[in-house]
């Protein structure tokens, strides 16, 4: 199997290479560098794993949500390689790729979704691999909905948002804490090998971004008015 992936929903910015269980990852914390440095990375992975990209067999990428400017950098490149070689997409939450970073086998991804709020998607982790409890939501951390019972895994920059609102309304349901991690491609492909052997890849061009906020380009006026309603 051989598969290319991005990810660049947050600030990182990261690109991956797996072929035949082995992974190549680029990855750094690069604001307003992504659309720089993803085809290259790209690019010089494919040479170190010798694989042309006419050699792959689909394209994996973090579909969000997040950062609108980032998650519509992945999905175009994901759609444009996709298109030219004539091969499939396949589509990973990043919140469901940033959960592969907790011990589990319950995390709660949290995203900093700028704007008073976060991003948060909760997962079952079994056999490496993430299952989603319930849908994802963008929501002011302080109003999140609570955990189901005990030991939960938080991980994600939106534990560290609005001075870690979030960790302190989980309260005793987090065990562990990890308000640094975010979303890597190499877990993005691992998603995207696993839902490639389940027969679960799309034609690209039915592949859609996950914004989750209704409106995804707010002016600075409708920003600022939108913090001054939340203090």
């Amino acid at each position: 199997m051989r598969l290319l992936a991005f990810e660049t929903a947050t600030e990182a910015c990261s690109v991956a290479v797996l072929v035949d269980g082995d992974m190549r990852e680029r990855f750094g914390i690069a604001p307003r560098r992504h659309a720089e440095l993803a085809l290259p990375w790209a690019d010089e992975l494919l040479v170190e794993a010798g694989v042309a990209k006419s050699q792959l067999d689909a394209i994996a990428v973090g579909r969000g949500p997040g950062a609108f400017t980032g998650v519509r950098l992945a999905v175009a490149l994901a759609q444009g390689i996709a298109l030219a070689l004539d091969r499939p997409v396949l589509p990973v939450s990043t919140l469901a790729a940033l959960a592969m970073q907790a011990s589990g086998p319950q995390v709660l991804a949290a995203i900093d979704a700028r704007m008073g709020e976060v991003y948060l998607g909760r997962f079952h982790i079994a056999e490496g691999e993430p299952t989603a409890d319930g849908g994802e939501t963008v929501v002011a951390p302080g109003l999140a909905d609570l955990l189901p019972g005990e030991s939960w895994h938080g991980v994600g920059t939106g534990f560290a948002a609005a001075d870690g609102a979030l960790r302190a309304r989980m309260g005793d349901a987090l065990v562990v804490v990890d308000a640094l991690a975010l979303p890597h491609a190499a877990d993005v492909a691992r998603l995207g090998a696993r839902a490639l052997a389940r027969g679960e890849a799309i034609a690209p061009e039915r592949l859609e971004p996950a914004y989750l906020r209704d409106n995804v380009a707010l002016t600075l006026e409708q920003q600022q008015a939108l913090r001054a309603s939340r203090r």
